[in-house]
């Protein structure tokens, strides 16, 4: 079975970057945007605080897994109607849970807000795949994408308290579910498919024994992770020790995606200088500065916005130079299976970041500065361990 060549793209960065980031923007958001209501919602829905818990988890477990499902669909069916339908579901399960009064039907829109936030998000980045491999405009897409996918869970909750105090907590969906239909009427006039010409077989054996994919997936680990340690133990480091208002609090975090954002227009430059490999290696490097700078101020000095914040500058730095390469480094063998190795990129990245972020808080505790410390020394060297061992076998 053969499918028609791909439509060549004709978007200007700023056009394409507008097209897909509100994609990237709304499953990113979902995840924790209602975290400033959390406790009023168990009373609201008649349910008990472990069942609304389980929304938040739900939906982490759901965006990761379904990736595995609707990739390799959308290698079948294409990108487009995968992001469609995806997107649809997504905002039709977003406006259910701003209507709804029942705790099981709470829990059922989540979910399947979550499946068409997990469909939405591979067949974005699939697309990315298709149009801008072996371009140098990937890296300031990947980094742009990256970045919003690591910092929009941190001001989620923040747009969410806004919301929720002005216009009360149901607004919060509202207003999630209309910004999806109108990114889904955007994409319906103006997403082209892009999937190359390809049969309709599925092959994962490739993608799961490719060590170059290992690598970039590694990286792009190590960079997730660092602000997912880093979103984890801010607050009971800023708050509790350091003494920060929550206001204070909202604009430290907001200085660290502002660093990322001002960052990913000039990955391009780097990236065309130092190459993926060594673009990938700067980023790993820049991020063991930032944690050994994290190191001196929890041993010499008070924790303070210079001890903390400054130096999470410098690994958002690295965050942003890893993640303009990683994608590209790890897909580049896999054009007609993209959307499958795609899948497997994020699936594998969430349950690294996951399981590994996870055990470095409690181990080290979450009120320091020692697990993201422990987290990026410990990936950020595998990661380069296996950049020198991709040169070796060159």
């Amino acid at each position: 079975m053969s499918y028609p060549k791909i439509q060549r793209w004709t978007y200007s960065m700023p056009a394409a970057l507008l097209l897909m980031a509100p994609f990237d923007i709304l499953t990113s958001l979902a995840m924790d945007i209602y975290l400033p209501i959390v406790p009023i919602m168990p009373e609201a829905l008649g349910t008990s605080p472990a069942v609304i818990q389980l929304t938040l988890s739900l939906y982490m477990l759901v965006l990761g897994a379904g990736q595995i499902i609707f990739g390799p669909i959308s290698d079948i069916v294409g990108r487009r109607p995968v992001l469609l339908a995806g997107t649809a579901l997504f905002a039709a399960s977003s406006l259910l849970l701003a209507g709804t009064s029942s705790a099981p039907l709470f829990v059922t829109w989540r979910l399947l807000q979550a499946v068409g936030a997990s469909a939405a998000l591979v067949a974005t980045f699939a697309t990315v795949r298709d149009v801008y491999a072996g371009r140098p405009e990937s890296s300031t897409i990947y980094s742009l994408l990256g970045s919003i996918l690591s910092f929009v869970p941190a001001l989620g909750p923040i747009a969410g308290a806004l919301i929720a105090d002005r216009f009360g907590w149901r607004a919060i969906f509202l207003v999630i579910g209309l910004l999806s239909v109108a990114a889904l009427f955007n994409a319906g006039f103006r997403w082209h498919e892009t999937r190359p010409a390809i049969t309709a077989k599925i092959a994962l054996r490739p993608i799961l024994r490719s060590f170059p994919f290992w690598v970039y997936t590694s990286g792009f680990s190590t960079a997730m992770g660092a602000f997912f340690v880093f979103f984890s133990t801010a607050p009971r480091v800023l708050i509790d020790r350091a003494g920060f208002s929550g206001i204070g609090f909202s604009v430290a975090f907001a200085t660290v995606a502002l660093v990322m954002v001002v960052t990913a227009p000039f990955a391009k430059r780097l990236v065309m200088r130092w190459g993926i490999a060594g673009s990938l290696a700067g980023g790993m490097a820049t991020l063991l500065l930032g944690a050994t700078l994290l190191a001196f101020g929890e041993l010499f000095l008070q924790p303070s916005f210079v001890s903390f914040v400054v130096p999470m500058w410098i690994i958002a730095i690295g965050i942003v130079l890893a993640t303009a390469v990683t994608a590209n480094g790890a897909l580049e063998a896999f054009g007609d299976t993209a959307g499958t190795a795609v899948a497997f990129y994020f699936c594998i990245e969430s349950i690294i970041v996951g399981f590994a972020g996870t055990v470095f808080v409690l181990l080290l505790g979450g009120d320091s500065a020692w697990p993201l410390v422990g987290y990026i020394s410990a990936s950020a060297l595998a990661t380069l361990a296996g950049l020198w061992s991709l040169r070796q076998r060159a």
